[in-house]
């Protein structure tokens, strides 16, 4: 089989790492990929949004499958495009992707199906805004953009000042452009936070091991929010008792809430769930695979990944055994020096093989390049993920941290204390 994979991140490298594993498959193609991709698949430059460039490409190399990772060209419709050509896909259709394309769309279907979430109000104009902001005089404070502002788009503010200025910059200045436009306004749920991907083909819900992603730049969960500085998995907040109430309140009653409303979805559902004093509740859905969750996950797979992607198309993902690793995975973040905001590109990186890997680790590069002489160079803010399994997390942990130490390059930016909190709530 050949399988084209869209997109160019860690999520992309870990999935196609997955299905390099797999005997059905043969040849993998990437678009865009980057430095690390470009070992296991065939890179073409074309962007992951650009949904007639990537139509063509399938048209040229006519692979067996498109996996369609990234949220953007999901939303954008790039699987109706595909499978109106006749192409067999992983992901959803448009119209089930607004579950992530539009955070109104996601609260009001929980509202009316009666599925846990944060209680929340919309706004279209920011006097209205303030006006809610300044009666209900709860802080923290949620506020979302209604659409995708590249994990950017959700302000907690911690008082009245900081929430006008958000709703202002939101609606009136439109920082994230037509996203913000429209705004949800929840309130602030506590609680420890769980990512669970699951599989879903609208008739069969499979949740896959749940994650515990680290969003600070800095230790102590400190510093600006990130797209994620680390991850581990399984989540130990996410005991058996929980996985049956989020399956029985959560999971099987959104995957039917999609299907009556004409929204089937087939693909990767991601819960992004907090465990409050009331029970699990949904602070966010995203319609694919989560980054860095993935890099976690995958490896704990103990299976054929192209095997369940083929099985979710044809909706018989029922007929498919899937099974997880014991132990625990860890995931370190290796980020440019200033991320998440301003830094530099183009820096030489050492330790890697030929391939961008080191011993004892999958290393999934989602920031880098190969120059004309073989040398991986940065490329992104988050530059690569070191992932590593254990027969525990402090193991786990301990192996990605050693496969930290062989990696350098100048300015890169990594948290010491990933897993340090689930470490905590494992020794009691």
């Amino acid at each position: 089989m050949k399988v084209l994979v869209v997109g160019g991140g860690g999520r992309e490298h870990a999935i196609i790492m997955k299905l390099s594993e797999s005997p059905k498959v043969d040849e993998i193609y990437c678009a865009p990929g980057n430095g690390g991709i470009s070992k296991y698949a065939k890179c073409f430059d074309v962007k992951a949004t650009d949904i007639e460039g990537m139509v063509a490409l399938a048209e040229q190399l006519k692979p067996d499958m498109v996996v369609v990772a990234p949220d953007d060209p999901l939303v954008l419709g790039m699987v109706d495009s595909l499978n109106s050509k006749g192409f067999k896909t992983f992901g959803p259709k448009a119209n089930a992707a607004i579950i992530e394309g539009s955070k109104v769309f996601s609260k009001e279907l929980m509202k009316k199906y009666d599925i846990p979430t944060a209680f929340y109000e919309v706004f279209t104009d920011s006097d209205s805004a303030i006006a809610y902001l300044k009666a209900q005089n709860s802080y923290p404070a949620v506020i979302k953009a209604d659409g995708l502002a590249l994990g950017k788009g959700v302000i907690i503010a911690q008082n009245e000042e900081e929430a006008v200025t958000a709703v202002k910059e939101m609606i009136d200045d439109l920082k994230f452009g037509k996203s913000s436009s429209r705004i949800v306004i929840e309130e602030f749920l506590t609680g420890p936070e769980v990512s669970v991907l699951a599989f879903t083909d609208g008739k069969t819900m499979v949740p896959m091991i749940s994650s515990m992603d680290h969003k600070r730049a800095l230790d102590g969960d400190k510093g600006l929010n990130t797209g994620g500085m680390g991850t581990l998995s399984p989540n130990p907040c996410y005991t058996p008792e929980v996985a049956k109430e989020c399956m029985d309140k959560i999971f099987i009653p959104t995957m039917e809430a999609m299907n009556k409303e004409g929204r089937t979805f087939e693909g990767c559902l991601y819960f992004g769930l907090m465990i409050t004093p009331k029970g699990p509740k949904v602070i966010e859905y995203n319609c694919r695979f989560g980054d860095p969750e993935t890099q976690v996950v995958l490896p704990m797979l103990d299976g054929d990944l192209y095997e369940i992607f083929d099985a979710i198309y044809e909706h018989r993902l029922a007929d498919v055994d899937i099974k997880w690793h014991d132990g625990s995975c860890a995931c370190v973040i290796m980020a440019s020096g200033g991320y998440p905001e301003s830094y530099k590109k183009g820096i030489p990186m050492e330790g890697f093989d030929n391939k961008g890997q080191i011993d004892g680790c999958f290393v999934y590069h989602a920031g880098t390049k190969v120059d004309d002489n073989g040398v991986f160079l940065t490329n992104g803010g988050r530059v690569i993920g070191v992932t590593s399994k254990g027969k525990d997390l402090e193991t786990a942990l301990a192996n990605a941290y050693e496969g930290v130490s062989k990696i350098r390059f100048d300015g890169m930016h990594y948290r010491k204390d990933i897993g340090a909190r689930a470490l905590a709530i494992l020794k009691g």
